[in-house]
């Protein structure tokens, strides 16, 4: 079976400039995620889309094969979906055709070896097409975004809340946190996405997840056995 693990790292970073190759206990960010996926029992081949020199240096120095993303698919507003359509459709350029797609946040470095080799036997085991990491949340009546210009907006129509009472009755709220996603070669063409119709979710906790200065600190001291704050999970 052939299972490919995706690494996407862009250079063009803007919330933390120049992320994915700043020095995270002492390797680049991406070469985290990178050396993981090369310890895994199934993935057989690891690979990094980028547009960036730099980017690709590192990657091939840490083991990881390369694929040139095209500007146009690393720009701020750039979706990882096509981004892990196109690297796909390059590896079968070159006569690789997976059959399962695992795609690893390089954002998120404390993802562990077992925690994808059980992602990809809980796909592999299961009539799912697709399975991600993601943890419980509370319960909640309502989902709201605080916006930088002070505005608040409802993610959802607000209005239809339920009463709180009624709330607890519900079934488990579940969040994505974004460190590992897999899913089956059929389904991410049909859907051109990582999450199929048919997904089920691969709990875990503590997952880091890098995007500011602030992050990648306590990233560091949680990592190195520390006890950081404020590091989101």
């Amino acid at each position: 079976m052939n299972i490919v693990g995706i690494i996407l790292a862009r250079g063009g970073s803007k919330r933390l400039p120049r992320k994915n190759v700043k020095l995270l206990c002492g390797k680049p960010l991406v070469a985290h995620s990178i050396e993981t996926a090369l310890q895994s029992r199934y993935i057989n081949k690891v690979v990094l889309s980028t547009e960036d020199a730099e980017i690709k240096d590192v990657a091939r120095a840490f083991g990881a094969e390369v694929i040139d993303r095209p500007v146009e698919l690393a720009q701020d507003e750039t979706k990882s979906a096509p981004c892990v359509v196109h690297a796909v459709e390059e590896l079968e350029k070159q006569g690789y055709k997976p059959d399962i797609v695992i795609l690893l946040q390089p954002t998120s470095p404390n993802k562990t070896v077992k925690m994808i080799d059980d992602v990809i036997e809980k796909l592999i085991n299961s009539d799912k097409d697709s399975v991600f990491t993601g943890h419980k949340h509370c319960y909640t009546m309502a989902l709201w975004k605080k916006c930088h210009n002070g505005q608040t907006i409802g993610l959802y129509d607000y209005h239809l809340r339920p009463r709180w009472q009624d709330v607890h009755l519900n079934e488990e709220i579940w969040g994505e946190n974004g460190a590992i996603y897999a899913i089956k070669y059929d389904a991410l063409i049909k859907h051109q996405d990582f999450i199929g119709e048919n997904p089920a979710i691969h709990e875990v906790s503590g997952i880091i997840d890098i995007d500011t200065e602030e992050d990648f600190a306590n990233a560091e001291k949680l990592m190195l056995g520390g006890h950081g704050e404020g590091v989101r999970v």
